[in-house]
């Protein structure tokens, strides 16, 4: 089993999720917009438990080191702070969203949702390309 390949895929479809149910709030179709909110928060929490399995008890916490040097790295390093620095804020902001939107406080959510919406976007799109970068186009040794 490749788990970083089921991981990123877990990634994709979040992403996915996301732009359909953004699309579907802005046509108003709430039922459409809501199934898609739960189930981008769903794949996520089985994409972060799958992600720790992984490095965890399958890597024993070793690190998956990038080996190539020059701009490859640089790109790669700068794309992974990026993506690790807002996936913290993403499951602070994530949960907190999907609460508002649940309990119906509206005006609340949508203030959150501004934010949480791009981030977990973009979270979601550069954990492919963390994953691309790392075991397809560089592979390690």
């Amino acid at each position: 089993m490749d788990q970083p390949a089921i991981n990123a895929c877990l990634n994709g479809l979040a992403a996915v999720l996301l732009v359909v149910g953004w699309i579907a709030v802005r046509g108003r179709r709430i039922c459409l917009h809501k199934a898609c909110m739960i189930s981008a928060f769903a794949v996520s929490a089985v994409f972060l438990a799958s992600y720790l399995h992984y490095h965890f008890i399958v890597r024993d916490g070793r690190p998956t080191r990038f080996t190539t040097e020059g701009l490859p790295k640089t790109i790669y390093l700068t794309v992974l702070l990026s993506h690790t620095v807002l996936a913290v804020a993403v499951a602070v902001l994530a949960p907190t969203s999907l609460y508002l939107g649940l309990r119906d406080q509206i005006d609340r959510h949508r203030r959150i949702a501004r934010w949480t919406m791009p981030i977990w976007i973009y979270v979601s799109v550069t954990g492919v390309v963390v994953y691309l970068m790392l075991y397809r186009m560089y592979p390690p040794e």
